[in-house]
């Protein structure tokens, strides 16, 4: 995985690339959305300075020392809508995948076709056997999408002191078995994971 502006991959509909500095105010705007705060976390970014440090200390780190991290997720056309992509926490023993759209695109089933792609690029490209998520208990949206992806509850953990949260993993066989992107449903928005 480079940090050039051309895409990592495309879908059908979405292009995924790796986040660069340019991305600051957009990074500035997801981070500060209500419901990232409520699903993942305030990560204390407070203007473009704080955004790019963000991307800094986080993505591009991620880049530099695993190969992956979070990608910048946007529309064919190259409209920014989110970001998502895995991430290597200490505290997890196989990759996290992890998304978070800007709530104007909830309902649109881009967040499953991101996933998907996502978990089929981590077992043909980079062999990932195993595939985990974490969520807040009250996120019924990206519980759904976890399911849909055929992910299964593995129990309640402390990524961080204090911050419980459930675990899903996602075995070889399985993450082969990743339904292809559908059709979006009308339920609840689905956005989580990159806490």
């Amino acid at each position: 995985m480079t940090v050039a502006h051309h895409p990592l991959f495309d879908t059908a509909r979405l292009r995924l690339r790796p986040l660069t500095l340019d991305d600051a105010p957009f990074i500035l705007g997801l981070l500060n959305q209500p419901s990232f705060l409520q699903h993942i976390g305030d990560k204390g970014v407070r203007d473009l300075d704080g955004a790019r440090q963000y991307l800094r200390d986080g993505p591009l780190a991620m880049y530099a020392q695993h190969g992956l991290g979070m990608l910048r997720l946007g529309l064919t056309d190259g409209t920014p809508i989110g970001i998502a992509g895995f991430m290597r926490r200490e505290a997890l023993p196989d990759p996290d995948l992890g998304y978070a759209l800007d709530p104007s695109y909830w309902g649109a089933g881009y967040a499953h076709e991101a996933c998907v792609a996502l978990l089929e690029w981590g077992r043909t490209v980079r062999g990932f056997r195993r595939v985990l998520a974490i969520v807040s208990p009250g996120n019924s949206a990206s519980l759904r999408l976890l399911a849909k992806l055929g992910m299964r509850d593995e129990g309640r953990i402390e990524v961080t002191p204090g911050d419980e949260v459930l675990l899903y993993a996602l075995g070889t066989a399985a993450v082969a078995r990743a339904a292809p992107a559908a059709p979006a449903d009308d339920s609840a928005p689905a956005e989580d994971a990159a806490r």
